[in-house]
């Protein structure tokens, strides 16, 4: 309720390596930011990096809203911006190629992707009966689960399959870890 955001690093004893202070509403604290961004029309539901253009966030707007803007981080400058129709609840880049996944609110409660920079849909899955409130990617980044407001999760294969393991070369170590235990890092 103090309107800080503290950095917590867990693998240190002092675990709380910074805190920024900035937002307004419930907060009495002094200003850090480098940008204030206020062309959302209703309040800023999602946000998600540009995991290929480091300068580039995604944010979505609430019902009022209903927009998808992406900004240049270093400038602040809002580079474009979306309707989409109904309330931005959460969003997440695809890792392996330039495609944008938005979940949403009324009155279809469904993902849509999106081609970047084109913002063409791709496609649109529809299943919950409710606001689609988080998104979270799998770690071989192919997968979505989905939460949603009428207590569901929901699991897609939205950005395509896994690459199948390579067989390890003949003649490789084949004692009781397989070649590809061979390096921690």
């Amino acid at each position: 309720m103090d309107g800080r955001i503290v950095n917590n690093d867990v693998r240190i004893r002092d675990h709380a390596v910074q805190t920024y202070q900035g937002h307004s509403q419930e907060s009495a604290g002094r200003n850090q930011w480098l940008h204030r961004l206020e062309d959302h029309m209703a309040a800023v539901k999602a946000l998600a990096w540009c995991p290929f253009q480091s300068n580039l966030l995604a944010t979505g707007g609430g019902g009022s809203d209903r927009c998808i803007k992406f900004w240049n981080t270093h400038t602040g400058a809002c580079l474009n911006s979306v309707d989409t129709g109904s309330q931005v609840c959460s969003l997440l880049w695809n890792k392996n190629e330039r495609e944008l996944l938005s979940s949403h609110g009324f009155t279809q409660n469904q993902l849509t992707l999106w081609k970047y920079p084109s913002m063409v849909k791709m496609a649109e899955l529809t299943g919950h009966t409710s606001r689609v409130l988080f998104m979270a990617q799998s770690p071989d980044g192919c997968t979505v689960a989905s939460a949603a407001a009428d207590e569901t999760l929901r699991f897609w294969n939205v950005f395509g399959t896994p690459e199948v393991a390579k067989p390890a070369p003949k003649g490789s170590h084949s004692g009781m870890f397989s070649s590809s235990f061979a390096h921690i890092r």
